[in-house]
């Protein structure tokens, strides 16, 4: 199972938040490019970004510092964050972006997330599954849907998408743990791969999820405050 350090951008900075509140805000850096840098000096073999700003308006304010990590490192980077139109998508593959992450626009325009597999191939797409209180948060986790994360996670299955990040919001920034039990429904219940985001704390939780049979498990407040560390994580018994 593959570690992916998380990269938080608002306004510039490297932050968390937790439970996805934009007025419980921890700033971790000025200087999103270097934390990005020492990930990948420690070993990650991928890093996630997701730019705030962008998820909560839909406009990719904090574009040119995403572009500058991307030129910067030579692993693989996926980016999500107010991506909600084609152009958008092709311009962050064309920058050298790996993966997008799609989440607003799988409720209110499926139809783009079915063209982005179409033109760009499954690989490059993976779908956001943002979910509070068991129904999925669009629009920066700011509003609720009334789907809930199998129903979505199936109709975008029937697009294309066989790549999914699974966000528990409520166990987001808090160390508290996964939600294991809605993990191991989503992965038993699809052949696609399930990337599980949300509450990780120690190298426990990463051997769980490993054994669930996730693909990755995204780690943000974790590694920031040293709970757990790349090098540890990527040592530890089936994590690679």
């Amino acid at each position: 199972m593959q570690l992916i350090p998380a990269i938080d951008i608002r306004g510039g900075l490297c932050v968390r938040l937790y439970q996805g509140d934009y007025d419980r805000q921890t700033v971790y850096s000025d200087n999103p490019l270097e934390v990005a840098l020492n990930w990948e000096s420690l070993g990650a073999t991928r890093i996630h970004i997701v730019d705030l700003d962008g998820a909560q308006s839909g406009i990719q304010s904090n574009i040119d510092t995403i572009q500058s990590i991307v030129k910067s490192l030579t692993i693989p980077i996926q980016v999500g964050g107010g991506i909600r139109n084609i152009d958008k998508i092709r311009s962050l593959l064309d920058a050298g972006v790996n993966r997008v992450i799609l989440g607003t626009i799988a409720i209110s325009d499926p139809d783009i997330v079915e063209k982005g597999c179409n033109e760009f191939g499954s690989d490059s797409i993976i779908v956001g599954l943002d979910a509070r209180n068991g129904l999925i948060s669009i629009k920066g986790w700011e509003e609720s849907s009334n789907i809930d994360a199998k129903t979505l996670l199936a109709r975008m299955e029937t697009l294309g998408v066989n790549r999914f990040v699974y966000t528990d919001i409520a166990k987001d920034g808090t160390l508290e743990g996964p939600n294991f039990t809605s993990v191991k429904e989503l992965i038993i219940g699809s052949e696609s791969k399930i990337i599980a985001s949300g509450g990780v704390s120690d190298l426990e939780h990463l051997l769980k999820l490993s054994y669930l049979g996730a693909e990755a498990a995204i780690v943000g407040q974790a590694l920031y405050t040293g709970n757990i560390s790349v090098r540890d994580a990527l040592e530890y018994g089936e994590i690679t």
